[in-house]
């Protein structure tokens, strides 16, 4: 009998993978990479919980499609770090995972540890861990990924400092209550329609306790009050981007937060996606507008803990297969030079 008769499914079973227990163990951390998260954690949730003035920059690829030029990316920016620490909490983007809308194209590095080679999941794991942890040794970096597939987060629960959640996952039950059960911030994106019913019912999930299936336990969560929402954007019936940053955008979600009554109200500001139509060039701009709004209003203060800029090497975006070193695959992206100089504009304004 074979293993698709045996399970009775229209599936291929391939093999099985080691759990993350398995896995953590393999690639195990030192004692002081413990500790570096341990400290970047609690520096981390003070910004959330108003104890920190400080602001998030939550900044990196669209998709970490090649360890090296990622590293070289982290590296820069830990630089960067040094000089603007008493302002900003730089936090790398390591995304490991890439929702694609209709299931086709490149689903990111879990998938396919080099976008030109055919997919190896077993590979796929261990590459995210490795280069996870690479960027916490060579840096004092803990990063953020997006948290595309719940069960697949424990991979890495030890490692990272932020997730997300993104504008196609913040609907499903699975996320929302994963995410009651983390113990560090989980950003919730609104949809792609822009209903911020949809996000804020999310934050409501993610802040309560909840008893659920996951991973073949049942298991009971604390409720997470670190979770917050991202505005992103969104899509009109049209089909055209619609932003939602503005003044009177921040205001809105201002008083959406006081009717629901949540602990801790938070937003990250993603500079890119249909916040700036997928115009990579639009983040500097962007990020200019809302620290203006944050300047004439102490409730947009409050509430605005940091950006989500789309940043690498190189400007823009290639195919897979031209091989230009740190330019995306995925997204535009905006390139070093011009992230360097963002980075001090707006700890400059902060």
């Amino acid at each position: 009998m074979s293993k698709k008769e045996f399970f009775n499914m229209n599936m291929n079973f391939i093999r099985k993978l080691p759990i993350p227990q398995e896995l953590k163990k393999q690639f195990s951390l030192s004692d002081e990479l413990v500790a570096v998260k341990a400290a970047r954690d609690a520096e981390i949730q003070k910004v959330f919980t108003g104890e920190s003035d400080k602001k998030l920059l939550i900044i990196g690829p669209c998709s970490a499609d090649r360890e090296d030029a990622v590293l070289d990316y982290v590296c820069r920016l830990a630089k960067v770090q040094e000089q603007v620490k008493d302002k900003l909490i730089l936090i790398p983007r390591i995304y490991t995972n890439k929702p694609r809308t209709t299931g086709e194209g490149y689903k990111g590095m879990v998938h396919q540890p080099d976008p030109e080679k055919k997919e190896d999941m077993l590979q796929g794991v261990i590459a995210i861990r490795q280069m996870h942890t690479k960027a916490v040794e060579m840096t004092g970096l803990t990063c953020a990924d997006e948290m595309l597939y719940p069960e697949n987060h424990r991979y890495l629960s030890d490692l990272l400092s932020y997730v997300a959640v993104g504008a196609r996952s913040v609907e499903d039950q699975q996320h929302r209550l994963t995410a009651s059960g983390l113990d560090i911030p989980v950003g919730m994106k609104n949809p792609t329609s822009g209903d911020l019913s949809v996000m804020m019912n999310s934050l409501i999930a993610a802040h309560a306790s909840h008893t659920f299936l996951y991973r073949g336990w049942e298991v009971q969560t604390a409720g997470n009050p670190l979770s917050h929402a991202i505005l992103r954007g969104y899509v009109d019936s049209q089909g055209h981007s619609m932003p939602n940053y503005h003044y009177e955008d921040l205001m809105h979600l201002c008083e959406l937060y006081d009717q629901k009554k949540l602990a801790d109200p938070a937003v990250i500001v993603d500079a890119n996606h249909a916040n700036s139509g997928k115009k990579y060039l639009e983040q500097i701009r962007i990020c200019n507008e809302v620290l203006h709004s944050c300047r004439h209003s102490n409730d947009i203060r409050k509430l605005f803990k940091g950006f989500m800029i789309e940043s690498y090497i190189e400007d823009g975006a290639q195919k897979i297969g031209e091989g230009v070193y740190g330019k995306s695959i995925t997204d535009p992206c905006l390139g070093w030079e011009k992230s360097e100089k963002l980075i001090y504009t707006i700890a400059d304004q902060l």
